[in-house]
C-alpha cells in the first residue's frame, strides 16, 4: 500500500545519491533505504508516534536509529543545501547559490514527553514554553537552512546561528544581503555584518500602514514576506504542529525533513 507522503521515483533519484555515502560496509539499509525515508516522511506528515508506524515500513527502531544518525552527523543540512541548489536551477535562477536571504523565527509550543527537554520560556513576556524555529529562505521562498533552539534564544543569536549554518554548508559564497526583522538590534546587525562579511539589514514598518479611513492594513514587506509563507508551509506537517522533541537535534531533524519535502515538491 502506497501513501501520499511517499517519494516519487523522480524525487528518490535526486535524493538517493545524497544519502548513500561510500564506505567499506556499504549502505546501512541497502535496497530498503527508500522505505526508511518514506517512513520518516509518513511520520512528518501524519505526526504519529514512532511505535505507531505501520508495519509495512518495517521495525520502527530501524527508522528511528537512522533518523537520529542523520540528525546528529549533519546529513540533513547537506541534503537540504544540495537540493536547494538544484531547485534554483530548476526555477530558472542563473546561480545555484543565493546572494540574498531572509531569516526569521517562529515560536512553537512544546509538548513534554517526560524527562529532560530543551524547551524553555520565550516570546512576549516569556509566555510561550517551547522552541524557537529558525528558517532561512532565498528569493524563491524555499528553505535552505533551518534550526530549532530553545524559545528564549534572542533574535540576534538566532540570526547568528543561521549564518553559521550557511557558512558550514558553503551556501554563503555569494551572500551579500541578509534581511532580518527588527527584533535584531542595530548593534547586533552591525556586529553580524562585520563577522560574516555581508550586509545584515533590519526591515519592518515603523508604523502600520493605514487606508483612507484610518484603519490599519496589512502590507507585506518586499522579499521578507517569503519567509512567513515558508513557516506556514512547514507547519502543515503534523509532526511540527507543536515541538514534540526533547532534544534540539531531533527537533532540527524534523524541520529538515519538512524543508526537504518542500524543495522536493518543486523538483519532482
Amino acid at each position: 500500500m502506497a501513501f501520499s507522503s511517499d517519494l516519487t521515483d523522480v524525487q528518490w533519484n535526486l535524493l538517493e545519491p545524497l544519502l548513500v555515502t561510500s564506505s567499506k560496509r556499504g549502505p546501512k539499509h541497502g535496497d530498503d533505504l527508500r522505505l526508511v525515508v518514506d517512513a520518516m516522511l509518513y511520520i512528518s506528515h501524519t505526526g504519529c508516534q514512532w511505535r505507531f508506524l505501520p508495519d509495512q515500513f518495517g521495525p520502527w527502531t530501524r527508522v528511528w536509529s537512522q533518523f537520529r544518525r542523520w540528525s546528529r552527523n549533519g546529513t540533513w543540512a547537506g541534503v537540504l543545501a544540495s537540493l536547494h541548489a538544484s531547485s534554483r536551477t530548476a526555477l530558472g535562477r542563473k546561480e545555484a547559490k543565493p546572494s540574498m536571504v531572509v531569516i526569521d523565527t517562529h515560536l512553537a509550543r512544546g509538548a513534554s514527553n517526560g524527562g529532560a527537554t530543551f524547551h524553555n520560556q520565550g516570546g512576549p513576556y516569556g509566555r510561550t514554553n517551547g522552541a524557537k524555529r529558525i528558517i532561512c529562505v532565498d528569493v524563491t521562498g524555499l528553505p535552505l537552512c533551518v534550526r530549532s533552539v530553545p524559545a528564549s534564544t534572542s533574535e540576534a543569536r538566532a540570526v547568528e546561528l543561521a549564518l553559521e549554518d550557511l557558512s558550514r554548508t558553503g551556501v554563503d559564497e555569494r551572500l551579500e544581503l541578509v534581511l532580518v526583522d527588527r527584533g535584531t538590534a542595530r548593534s547586533a546587525a552591525r556586529r553580524l555584518s562585520d563577522r560574516f562579511g555581508c550586509e545584515v539589514r533590519r526591515v519592518g514598518w515603523d508604523e502600520p500602514p493605514r487606508n483612507e479611513h484610518g484603519t490599519k492594513v496589512f502590507r507585506p514587506i518586499r522579499h521578507a514576506w517569503r519567509v512567513k509563507v515558508a513557516h506556514g508551509h512547514l507547519v502543515r506537517r503534523r509532526r511540527l504542529a507543536r515541538c514534540f522533541e526533547n532534544t534540539e537535534e531531533s527537533a532540527t531533524g524534523w524541520l529538515h525533513v519538512a524543508a526537504m519535502t518542500e524543495v522536493l515538491r518543486v523538483l519532482g
